[in-house]
């Protein structure tokens, strides 16, 4: 039985759809600059892991462990003050007014606004603060008995069709299902959330890849763009 029968639930993507960049990208540009990583070398590997994202072959155990190589070797607490810095100079300049309006818009509309990405939660946790988001859904990671990461993921990677069993897993821990939800609404700009865009009532291709663009004029779906 469940409390929240009229419970209207806005999705989002966060990076290239809420954010002009992928935070994941950026904030390991950011460890090239404060000299954590060697800038070539980097650049590569990360480059090849966005293209393989983008062309929906990103071994996402692979790239958690690469994407985490700097906080592991430096340790939390200074990998936290370091994305305060980070907060600071990329992300928080970065963040747009009708992205901002349109969370809020939803918010204030009495909807329950929960951001879901394939971006670990420590990268992410204080975006979604920023955007005065309560709810993240995430790559959690693992940690060791220190509390350091380990580079392994904890659970269902929040990615492609695992977006769908995260937010699940979300709602079965407030006793919820898909279908006691009276409205669901998913803003994204790429074809790796094809999943999860056609599993709710509302799906809004925002900012959106070409593949991604098609699509959603072939099936109707509203199109969006936040950053022109």
């Amino acid at each position: 039985m469940s409390g929240h029968p009229s419970m209207r639930l806005a999705l989002f993507d966060l990076d290239h759809t809420l954010l002009p960049l992928d935070s994941d990208h950026a904030w390991g540009e950011f460890t090239v600059r404060l000299g954590w990583r060697d800038a070539d070398a980097f650049r590569r590997a990360n480059d090849g892991y966005y293209a393989a994202y983008k062309a929906g072959t990103l071994d996402i155990h692979d790239y958690v462990r690469f994407a985490t190589g700097a906080v592991r070797e430096r340790g939390l607490a200074e990998s936290r003050r370091a994305h305060e810095r980070f907060m600071a100079e990329v992300i928080r300049p970065a963040i747009s007014e009708p992205a901002r309006a349109l969370v809020r818009r939803h918010q204030d509309a009495g909807d329950t606004v929960v951001i879901v990405t394939a971006t670990n939660a420590f990268v992410t946790q204080p975006i979604a603060r920023a955007f005065g988001v309560e709810h993240l859904i995430a790559i959690d990671l693992e940690t060791d008995p220190r509390g350091e990461y380990t580079g392994a993921i904890v659970g269902v990677p929040s990615f492609r069709e695992g977006k769908i069993t995260r937010v699940e897993q979300w709602l079965a821990d407030r006793g919820l299902r898909w279908s006691d939800l009276a409205h669901t609404t998913f803003y994204s700009d790429s074809m790796n959330d094809l999943p999860l865009l056609e599993k709710v009532n509302e799906p809004v291709a925002t900012n959106p890849d070409e593949r991604l663009a098609t699509l959603a004029q072939q099936r109707g779906w509203r199109l969006l763009n936040l950053f022109e």
